[in-house]
Protein backbone atom coordinates (compact mmCIF):
# COMPACT_ATOMS: atom_id res chain seq x y z
CA UNK A 1 0.00 0.00 0.00
CA UNK A 2 1.75 3.12 -1.01
CA UNK A 3 1.51 6.20 1.91
CA UNK A 4 0.50 9.32 1.33
CA UNK A 5 4.19 10.37 2.19
CA UNK A 6 5.11 8.46 -0.91
CA UNK A 7 3.14 10.40 -2.90
CA UNK A 8 4.46 13.48 -4.26
CA UNK A 9 3.12 16.72 -2.83
CA UNK A 10 3.17 18.01 -6.59
CA UNK A 11 3.45 16.12 -9.96
CA UNK A 12 2.86 17.81 -12.90
CA UNK A 13 2.58 15.36 -16.12
CA UNK A 14 3.45 15.87 -19.98
CA UNK A 15 2.62 19.60 -19.50
CA UNK A 16 2.41 21.38 -23.19
CA UNK A 17 1.85 25.14 -23.61
CA UNK A 18 1.98 27.34 -26.63
CA UNK A 19 1.71 30.97 -27.41
CA UNK A 20 0.69 30.82 -30.76
CA UNK A 21 3.25 28.80 -32.67
CA UNK A 22 5.98 29.39 -29.82
CA UNK A 23 5.79 26.03 -28.03
CA UNK A 24 7.00 26.76 -25.28
CA UNK A 25 6.51 23.90 -22.52
CA UNK A 26 7.12 20.54 -24.62
CA UNK A 27 5.75 17.68 -22.12
CA UNK A 28 7.23 18.87 -19.06
CA UNK A 29 7.48 16.22 -16.48
CA UNK A 30 7.86 17.85 -12.32
CA UNK A 31 7.49 17.11 -9.43
CA UNK A 32 8.08 18.52 -5.40
CA UNK A 33 7.87 16.12 -2.34
CA UNK A 34 6.75 17.27 1.24
CA UNK A 35 9.13 19.39 2.84
CA UNK A 36 11.24 19.54 -0.35
CA UNK A 37 13.10 22.30 -1.44
CA UNK A 38 13.28 22.15 -5.37
CA UNK A 39 15.71 24.33 -7.39
CA UNK A 40 14.35 24.58 -10.99
CA UNK A 41 17.14 26.24 -12.78
CA UNK A 42 17.37 27.43 -16.77
CA UNK A 43 18.68 30.28 -18.97
CA UNK A 44 16.26 32.93 -20.06
CA UNK A 45 13.47 31.58 -22.27
CA UNK A 46 13.84 27.69 -20.65
CA UNK A 47 10.23 27.80 -19.87
CA UNK A 48 10.81 28.17 -15.99
CA UNK A 49 8.32 31.14 -15.74
CA UNK A 50 5.84 29.36 -17.86
CA UNK A 51 5.72 26.23 -16.04
CA UNK A 52 5.05 27.80 -12.47
CA UNK A 53 2.65 29.93 -13.89
CA UNK A 54 1.08 27.11 -14.85
CA UNK A 55 1.19 25.63 -11.44
CA UNK A 56 0.05 28.84 -9.89
CA UNK A 57 -3.26 28.93 -11.72
CA UNK A 58 -2.05 32.31 -14.28
CA UNK A 59 -1.75 29.87 -17.60
CA UNK A 60 -4.16 26.88 -18.61
CA UNK A 61 -1.93 23.99 -19.68
CA UNK A 62 -3.21 23.14 -23.19
CA UNK A 63 -2.28 19.71 -22.76
CA UNK A 64 -1.25 17.26 -19.59
CA UNK A 65 -1.95 16.62 -16.65
CA UNK A 66 -1.43 18.43 -12.83
CA UNK A 67 -2.33 16.39 -9.45
CA UNK A 68 -1.92 17.43 -5.86
CA UNK A 69 -1.09 15.48 -3.23
CA UNK A 70 -2.56 12.43 -5.58
CA UNK A 71 -5.72 14.16 -6.21
CA UNK A 72 -5.89 15.09 -10.41
CA UNK A 73 -6.40 18.96 -9.91
CA UNK A 74 -7.49 21.94 -12.64
CA UNK A 75 -6.55 25.16 -11.82
CA UNK A 76 -9.08 28.70 -13.13
CA UNK A 77 -7.18 30.96 -11.63
CA UNK A 78 -4.11 32.18 -8.87
CA UNK A 79 -6.74 31.86 -6.37
CA UNK A 80 -7.69 28.20 -7.12
CA UNK A 81 -4.05 27.32 -6.35
CA UNK A 82 -3.88 30.09 -2.97
CA UNK A 83 -7.25 27.88 -1.42
CA UNK A 84 -5.55 24.93 -2.33
CA UNK A 85 -2.35 25.72 -0.85
CA UNK A 86 -0.07 26.68 -3.23
CA UNK A 87 1.26 30.32 -2.99
CA UNK A 88 4.02 32.38 -5.36
CA UNK A 89 6.40 35.30 -4.53
CA UNK A 90 7.19 36.99 -7.65
CA UNK A 91 10.88 39.02 -7.42
CA UNK A 92 8.61 42.00 -6.44
CA UNK A 93 7.59 40.13 -3.71
CA UNK A 94 3.81 41.40 -4.26
CA UNK A 95 3.81 44.08 -1.40
CA UNK A 96 2.30 47.22 -1.15
CA UNK A 97 4.85 49.17 -0.30
CA UNK A 98 2.53 52.11 1.16
CA UNK A 99 1.30 49.96 3.41
CA UNK A 100 2.40 48.54 6.76
CA UNK A 101 3.78 45.19 7.67
CA UNK A 102 0.46 43.65 9.45
CA UNK A 103 -1.93 44.99 7.10
CA UNK A 104 0.37 43.81 4.36
CA UNK A 105 0.56 39.69 5.97
CA UNK A 106 -2.92 39.85 6.22
CA UNK A 107 -3.96 41.58 2.97
CA UNK A 108 -7.19 40.33 1.80
CA UNK A 109 -7.63 37.98 4.45
CA UNK A 110 -7.79 40.54 7.46
CA UNK A 111 -9.95 39.52 10.96
CA UNK A 112 -12.90 41.15 11.70
CA UNK A 113 -14.29 41.77 14.84
CA UNK A 114 -18.01 43.03 14.96
CA UNK A 115 -20.83 44.33 17.60
CA UNK A 116 -23.92 43.80 15.70
CA UNK A 117 -23.95 45.42 12.02
CA UNK A 118 -20.82 47.30 13.19
CA UNK A 119 -17.27 45.82 12.18
CA UNK A 120 -13.74 46.55 12.10
CA UNK A 121 -10.37 45.11 11.34
CA UNK A 122 -8.60 43.21 14.75
CA UNK A 123 -5.48 45.48 14.33
CA UNK A 124 -4.56 44.23 17.52
CA UNK A 125 -4.56 40.98 16.52
CA UNK A 126 -3.02 41.35 13.27
CA UNK A 127 0.11 43.23 15.12
CA UNK A 128 0.07 40.42 17.54
CA UNK A 129 -0.24 37.71 14.63
CA UNK A 130 2.74 39.24 12.61
CA UNK A 131 5.07 39.56 14.62
CA UNK A 132 4.55 35.46 15.54
CA UNK A 133 5.01 34.89 12.02
CA UNK A 134 7.88 37.10 11.57
CA UNK A 135 9.84 35.32 14.13
CA UNK A 136 9.07 32.13 12.94
CA UNK A 137 11.23 32.83 10.01
CA UNK A 138 13.98 34.44 11.83
CA UNK A 139 12.63 37.78 11.03
CA UNK A 140 12.86 39.69 14.25
CA UNK A 141 11.28 43.12 13.71
CA UNK A 142 10.23 45.35 17.13
CA UNK A 143 7.06 46.35 15.37
CA UNK A 144 4.50 45.48 12.75
CA UNK A 145 3.47 49.17 12.13
CA UNK A 146 6.79 49.80 9.96
CA UNK A 147 6.07 50.64 6.27
CA UNK A 148 7.25 47.94 3.95
CA UNK A 149 8.67 50.69 1.82
CA UNK A 150 11.27 51.04 4.91
CA UNK A 151 12.80 47.83 5.03
CA UNK A 152 15.28 46.03 3.04
CA UNK A 153 14.87 43.76 -0.21
CA UNK A 154 15.68 40.61 2.19
CA UNK A 155 13.53 41.84 4.73
CA UNK A 156 10.72 42.20 2.47
CA UNK A 157 11.04 38.96 0.82
CA UNK A 158 11.38 37.94 4.51
CA UNK A 159 8.00 39.22 5.10
CA UNK A 160 6.18 37.61 2.00
CA UNK A 161 7.39 34.26 3.30
CA UNK A 162 6.25 34.79 6.97
CA UNK A 163 2.43 35.45 5.12
CA UNK A 164 2.98 32.45 3.26
CA UNK A 165 3.98 30.37 6.68
CA UNK A 166 1.20 32.07 8.43
CA UNK A 167 -1.48 31.00 6.17
CA UNK A 168 -0.35 27.34 6.26
CA UNK A 169 0.87 27.35 2.74
CA UNK A 170 1.79 23.66 1.45
CA UNK A 171 3.81 24.80 -1.29
CA UNK A 172 5.74 28.34 -2.36
CA UNK A 173 7.14 29.20 -5.39
CA UNK A 174 9.83 31.96 -5.34
CA UNK A 175 10.78 33.50 -8.81
CA UNK A 176 14.63 34.88 -8.54
CA UNK A 177 14.13 35.76 -4.79
CA UNK A 178 17.34 37.22 -4.14
CA UNK A 179 17.60 39.18 -7.62
CA UNK A 180 19.15 42.49 -6.80
CA UNK A 181 19.90 41.66 -2.72
CA UNK A 182 23.16 41.75 -1.26
CA UNK A 183 24.77 38.52 -0.21
CA UNK A 184 23.62 39.32 3.17
CA UNK A 185 20.58 39.78 2.53
CA UNK A 186 20.30 36.46 0.07
CA UNK A 187 22.27 33.90 2.80
CA UNK A 188 19.20 35.43 5.30
CA UNK A 189 16.40 34.26 2.51
CA UNK A 190 18.39 31.21 2.32
CA UNK A 191 17.84 30.40 5.79
CA UNK A 192 14.22 31.45 5.49
CA UNK A 193 13.67 28.92 2.96
CA UNK A 194 15.59 26.71 5.39
CA UNK A 195 13.17 27.28 8.17
CA UNK A 196 9.88 26.52 6.10
CA UNK A 197 11.47 23.09 5.25
CA UNK A 198 11.87 22.37 9.04
CA UNK A 199 8.29 23.87 9.16
CA UNK A 200 7.16 21.05 6.75
CA UNK A 201 6.48 23.26 3.86
CA UNK A 202 7.99 22.94 0.54
CA UNK A 203 9.30 25.33 -2.00
CA UNK A 204 10.47 25.99 -5.75
CA UNK A 205 13.48 28.10 -6.20
CA UNK A 206 13.38 29.65 -9.71
CA UNK A 207 16.66 30.79 -10.58
CA UNK A 208 19.36 30.61 -13.57
CA UNK A 209 21.90 30.98 -10.79
CA UNK A 210 23.27 27.71 -9.75
CA UNK A 211 25.38 28.70 -7.52
CA UNK A 212 22.46 30.74 -5.41
CA UNK A 213 20.33 27.57 -5.16
CA UNK A 214 22.81 24.66 -4.66
CA UNK A 215 23.13 25.15 -1.64
CA UNK A 216 19.75 24.85 -0.34
CA UNK A 217 18.17 22.48 -2.57
CA UNK A 218 17.25 18.95 -1.56
CA UNK A 219 16.75 18.33 -5.81
CA UNK A 220 17.30 20.33 -8.74
CA UNK A 221 15.01 20.36 -12.16
CA UNK A 222 16.67 21.74 -15.27
CA UNK A 223 14.47 22.92 -18.14
CA UNK A 224 15.95 24.25 -21.14
CA UNK A 225 14.04 25.81 -24.46
CA UNK A 226 10.88 23.76 -22.96
CA UNK A 227 12.13 20.75 -22.34
CA UNK A 228 12.84 19.02 -18.95
CA UNK A 229 17.10 17.96 -19.21
CA UNK A 230 16.74 16.04 -16.03
CA UNK A 231 16.07 15.91 -12.23
CA UNK A 232 18.82 15.15 -10.19
CA UNK A 233 19.64 14.60 -6.01
CA UNK A 234 21.99 17.89 -4.90
CA UNK A 235 24.06 14.36 -3.58
CA UNK A 236 24.45 12.80 -7.26
CA UNK A 237 25.34 15.97 -9.04
CA UNK A 238 27.67 19.18 -8.71
CA UNK A 239 27.38 22.70 -10.22
CA UNK A 240 29.66 21.91 -12.18
CA UNK A 241 27.74 18.92 -14.25
CA UNK A 242 24.70 20.92 -13.88
CA UNK A 243 26.32 23.45 -15.76
CA UNK A 244 27.91 21.58 -18.68
CA UNK A 245 24.03 19.95 -19.39
CA UNK A 246 22.91 23.70 -19.06
CA UNK A 247 25.05 24.48 -22.17
CA UNK A 248 25.06 21.45 -23.90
Amino acid sequence: MITMRKIPLVEMKNIHKWYGKIHALKGVNFKVGHSEVVGLVGDNGAGKSTLIETLCGVYRPDKGEIFFEGKKIKLSSPKDAIEMGIETIHQDTALVNTMDIKRNIFLGREPVGNFGPIKWLSLKKMAKNSLVALKKVGLELKSSSVNIDELSGGQRQGVAIARAMYFKTKLLLLDEPTNNLSVKESEKVLQYIQELRNQGISSVFITHNLYVVYPIADRITVLRLGENLGEFKKEETSIEELTKLLKY
